[in-house]
């Protein structure tokens, strides 16, 4: 067996597992969540700008309150047993092949996965606020600027990281080459950590934010592989396989939502990966339905403000699209091919450059 070959079956391999491990715990997460009646008490009345969210309200406000939140930790708590179930087979098998499964190291897949865990856990003291209706937020949960400040110096750590540790201040643009930015290293990295994590809001539909993030952590996968990070390329497809999971069952109707426990995770460690592969510059087009998703909102903030009007009936625009008569299923699989096409066209980009 050739190194290539091995190392499509341990890429491949390893995610074909943990999917089938998150579909086979996910039944038992599933009834906790329900249980304890682990959703929203009470549905989101007030839109980003202060005023009554009456489009919203008239699409989600039902759902919002029987449907369970915390379905992320499906995605970050099967990624972790798996990165450290593999690690425990190379200590106890050290001269066998199993041995050469083990992902994780410390040049490729520690940053990520201290940043999965970190930024998760962070999400999971949110959700837990929101649902016991506690917390600095309209109807429970962390204020906008206490989250936007955690995961600021969660890049702040990482950037630092980065630059000091591993002397990282190189970043690779598209069609001109390598560029060295020194101490601006870390700013940058904070400022694409905090861009990921807003583009969050992508989270509203059945099925929409799980698509998104398989086709941008897919897109990864193979940028990690060609760069001969097969540990990184791995992690990438572990965590592609357990959101094929976690699809399984939030498809509609969804069975849980995502919620911050599973989006602050997945979006600030996409930003270290990026980092990591030193395709920052690709970022926007391979996260491009993130970047659609955040911009509708700033649009409409921008419109209301200077024209006193809005552009989208509601937003994110995903839910312009429900308001405009569009099924929900509809623009969630519409979106999905649109996320794979961004990726796809990211990758080669990528590649190409």
């Amino acid at each position: 067996m050739t190194l290539l070959t091995f190392n499509v079956i341990k890429v491949l391999g390893i995610s074909a597992i943990a999917s089938c491990i998150a579909m086979v715990w996910c039944p038992f997460l599933i009834d906790f969540l329900y249980k304890h009646k682990l959703w929203k008490k009470h549905a989101r009345t007030k839109a980003i700008s202060g005023e009554d969210a009456v489009v919203f309200n008239k699409l989600h406000q039902e759902r919002e309150t029987k449907v369970p939140r915390m379905g992320g930790l499906l995605i970050w708590v099967t990624t972790v047993a798996v990165v450290f179930f593999f690690f425990l087979l190379s200590l106890v098998f050290p001269n066998s092949v199993l041995a050469k499964f083990n992902f994780l190291s410390r040049s490729q897949t520690w940053l990520p996965l201290f940043t999965l865990i970190t930024a998760s856990l962070v999400g999971l003291v949110d959700d837990i606020l929101v649902v016991s209706s506690l917390g600095g937020y309209i109807g429970g949960g962390l204020s906008f600027k206490k989250r936007f400040l955690i995961v600021a110096l969660i890049g702040l750590v990482g950037g630092w990281w980065f630059y000091a540790k591993l002397g990282w201040d190189i970043i690779s643009i598209p069609l001109l080459g390598h560029v060295a930015i020194g101490i601006l290293y870390v700013p940058l990295f904070v400022v694409v950590m905090l861009a990921c994590w807003s583009g969050g809001i992508i989270d509203g539909l059945d099925g929409l934010s799980g698509g998104a993030f398989a086709s941008i952590f897919g897109a990864f996968t193979i940028i990690a592989f060609s760069k001969g990070k097969v540990d990184l390329a791995t992690f990438c497809a572990v965590i592609t396989g357990t959101l094929f999971a976690f699809l399984w069952f939030n498809i509609p109707p969804a069975r849980f939502y995502m919620s911050e426990v599973g989006t602050v995770g997945l979006a600030t460690t996409l930003s270290v990966v990026a980092f990591l592969t030193d395709s920052v510059f690709v970022l926007p087009i391979i996260a491009g339905l993130l970047v659609i998703e955040v911009a509708s909102v700033i649009i409409q903030l921008l419109s209301k403000k200077i024209r006193k009007k809005k552009i989208f009936q509601s937003t994110p625009i995903h839910h312009h699209f429900e308001a405009i008569g569009w099924p929900a299923s509809k623009v969630t699989m519409r979106f999905w091919v649109v996320g794979i096409v961004l990726a796809i066209i990211g990758v080669v980009i990528k590649l190409l450059g």
